[in-house]
């Protein structure tokens, strides 16, 4: 149904309520605490929602040095809330605690401070709890803990600017909407007088209709978008512009309960694609009903020691709070705060590392994928007949076509990735309906594969939207592609990893065509990715360095420099055998490995830095990728050092959550890993990366279609003697397996089987 919207040169009437321009109409501010130095930050999320505040819950209104510019309340990449501030007759509690460890919820507890004579310090108990579950939740308990009668006012001063992601991010606009105010309808053009509830200010005010507060915004697409609060419990006693007020006198050990809700419309309908409860006890318990249900479809992992399990346990959580609805699918958004949204590349590769966690995540992966699949030629989307998208954005900025995200589609490995997925999905749950609805979908994505190889032989990216990104590889920052002097690489880039990619889609996808009698695209298909290792290993060699090169430029010739990147090659065949193991013992050297994990670029080129986003840091999807191939290689006491650097450096980070990534500085004794300053967590890959590291330990080979699940030889480290698998899902069976450790050799169990799935355990 579509909201009743009328625009007047003065004057917005949606629905029944009535808007004007901000500027209209000026109200009182309430003054914010600065902070002088920039905050930690607790971070929750529910599907399409996320909050990011300080660790006493506030998003403060003012700081110095702009202080942490990604906290907010944001949906559909739009800010809702900047500024969500507690305070106590006009200063800061005191922390005392808080938490965000269920991921859908965060509490705090604070205290007073001093108050001239009239309130003492510590006296008073304030226990804040927010929870999302389509909406923003609030309760807050004040406990009088002094044995007499104390009064004060505690105040919650609401902001939202609406800015777009990308403006956060610190994209420039040149035009932008405008700040409404709601007032009073009249039946004559302009606005009613509204005096404020203090009676000290006498002009329009925004109006305050019973419980509820509304902050809105006029977008350059006309959308009207509100944050509307709803006070509960008990009302506020009065309102200074867009700050709440109560007046509280509690007796000796009194608590009084004040709370409200937040929803969020765009054109009066809900924002968020999540139905929010009315309650904060509702939408507590709709979620954990949800996160039970979830957690009854994944594969349960434990081990013997208890920080380990601790790990698994968060990255469980983290997957279940990362799924996002779009449209009738759900997916795993790539990162919070700056990447809660539909990727390629980031969604396939996660979707990969958790097929043993819980396959339905790729299905839906590849189905949405699917349907976004390129239909057409667009230089300013980058968009192309049967390519795999990268990025899909919802904000004003896509909307309004000022980035190209509507979707975008600059990226060189999302449809090799997706074939690839597409193969590996197959071989675990042997789901034909699946993979038989898709086939057209991976004729396309191959035939655009095909036509980008002719010019070269090799699938290269370059950049064709003035908006759009240089680097089109996962590693997509603009200075991370340098040759051995560091000097950045020019013209249409083939890089080593995506060549890789290509060749295992080919070889994967000529058993399919098999399946299906396609012979000629069999053969076909197989000749290409043989050709096309025959080139790779001849024109990717350096043979100075025995390593791979970084990529090809423009010109044909070697990006020299030591990455990271032809690790992601080692499992997938397309190096000669002592090509492979050259380039295993190449990264493990002292300039690529620094203890917790391998090196971005080598520290000894001339661009590393080891602060740099993808010239010098260390991240753990890219570590856990190449752990698989020194696996694959029968490198197992290497593949088990990365594994334990990757675990060492996750089990000391806040909630044992696995950063996008860490600088790259050397580890030095019991010194902890250095933090990158802006990293995303939770972050798909970077938790995916656990259970690929997990897989890669045990070594699952499954085999759906052959009824078959063979078990290669697993090595558990030396810091984990038992790890056992329950409803672990190959094809329509459900098992459960034990491993043990006993000195160097690892011992393996079926204990428990629904299905009549073959299990080999070779050693």
């Amino acid at each position: 149904m579509t909201p009743d919207l009328l625009i007047t040169q003065e004057k917005i009437s949606l629905d029944g309520k009535t808007f004007i321009p901000a500027e209209q109409l000026p109200i009182p501010e309430w003054p914010c605490v600065v902070s002088e130095r920039p905050q930690p930050t607790l971070t929750v999320k529910d599907d399409d929602l996320f909050l990011v505040t300080d660790t006493m819950g506030n998003i403060s209104g003012c700081s110095l040095n702009d202080g942490n510019p990604s906290m907010g309340l944001f949906c559909c990449d739009t800010r809702f809330l900047n500024r969500l501030e507690l305070q106590i007759e006009g200063r800061s509690p005191i922390l005392l605690g808080s938490t965000a460890e269920k991921g859908f919820s965060l509490t705090v507890l604070c205290t007073n401070p001093r108050i001239d004579e009239g309130l003492k310090a510590d006296n008073v108990g304030i226990r804040r709890e927010i929870v999302l579950n389509g909406a923003l939740f609030e309760e807050i308990e004040v406990s009088n803990y002094s044995t007499s009668t104390v009064s004060f006012e505690l105040s919650i001063s609401f902001d939202a600017d609406f800015v777009d992601l990308f403006e956060v991010r610190g994209y420039g606009r040149d035009q932008r909407g405008k700040l409404l105010r709601q007032v009073e309808p009249t039946h004559e053009e302009g606005t009613v007088l509204s005096g404020d509830r203090t009676g000290s200010f006498q002009t329009q005010q925004p109006i305050h209709k019973e419980e509820f507060l509304t902050l809105a915004y006029q977008g350059l697409d006309g959308l009207v978008m509100e944050s509307r609060i709803q006070f509960q419990h008990r009302l506020p006693d009065y309102f200074k512009g867009y700050t709440a007020v109560w007046k509280l006198e509690l007796a000796s050990h009194e608590t009084q309960k004040l709370g409200y809700r937040i929803n969020l419309l765009t054109n009066n309908t809900s924002s968020s694609t999540v139905s929010a409860a009315f309650t904060l006890g509702q939408a507590k318990a709709a979620e954990l009903m949800e996160e039970q249900h979830w957690v009854q479809q994944i594969t349960r992992i434990s081990s013997d020691k208890s920080l380990f399990n601790r790990v698994i346990d968060r990255a469980e959580q983290d997957l279940y709070l990362l799924r996002q609805s779009f449209g009738k699918y759900k997916t795993v958004s790539a990162g919070v705060p700056w990447f809660s949204a539909l990727f390629g590349r980031d969604s396939l590769i996660t979707a990969s590392q958790t097929l043993m966690l819980n396959p339905q995540i790729a299905k839906e992966t590849l189905m949405l994928l699917a349907a976004y699949q390129g239909k057409t030629e667009d230089d300013w989307r980058e968009e192309e007949l049967g390519k795999i998208l990268h990025e899909l954005r919802l904000g004003e900025m896509a909307r309004c076509q000022e980035i190209p995200h509507t979707p975008y589609y600059g990226t060189v490995d999302a449809t090799p990735l997706w074939l690839m997925l597409y193969a590996e999905y197959y071989a675990w749950t042997h789901d034909q309906e699946t993979v038989e609805q898709l086939w057209p979908h991976a004729l396309a994505a191959m035939e655009w594969i095909d036509r980008n190889l002719q010019e070269t032989g090799y699938l290269t990216y370059s950049r064709r939207s003035k908006r759009g990104l240089a680097n089109q590889g996962w590693k997509d920052s603009g200075d991370c592609i340098v040759d051995r002097k560091g000097d950045l690489a020019n013209g249409h880039i083939a890089l080593c990893e995506v060549q890789a990619y290509v060749y295992a889609a080919k070889m994967r996808l000529s058993e399919f065509a098999k399946m299906k009698k396609r012979l000629d695209l069999a053969d076909r298909w197989q000749e290409e990715a043989r050709n096309l290792k025959v080139r790779f290993n001849r024109d990717f060699w350096m043979e100075d360095q025995d390593f791979c090169a970084l990529a090809l430029d423009g010109d044909g010739k070697q990006v020299d420099s030591i990455t990271s990147n032809p690790g992601h090659c080692l499992h997938l065949g397309i190096f000669t055998p002592e090509r492979a193991y050259s380039v295993a013992e190449r990264l493990r050297a002292p300039d690529m490995f620094n203890g917790w994990g391998i090196r971005t670029l080598s520290s000894l080129s001339p661009a590393y830095n080891p602060m740099g986003y993808h010239i010098g840091s260390v991240w753990p999807h890219d570590n856990s990728i190449i752990a698989m191939g020194l696996r694959s290689l029968g490198l197992v006491d290497q593949a088990l050092e990365l594994f334990q650097g990757l675990f060492d450096m996750t089990s000391t980070q806040p909630y044992q959550r696995p950063p996008e990534l860490l600088c790259g500085y050397e580890r030095n004794g019991d010194h902890a890993p250095i933090q990158y300053p802006v990293a995303c967590t939770p972050q798909a890959w970077a938790t995916g990366s656990v259970f690929q590291l997990l897989q890669m330990i045990v070594n699952l080979v499954p085999d759906a279609q052959n009824n078959c699940l063979r078990i290669i030889d697993p090595a558990l480290p030396e810091s984990i003697n038992h790890l056992s698998f329950h409803n672990l899902r190959v094809g329509p069976t459900i098992l459960d397996l034990e491993f043990e450790r006993s000195g160097s050799t690892t011992a393996c169990r079926v204990a428990k089987k629904r299905g009549n799935l073959r299990v080999v355990i070779e050693a």
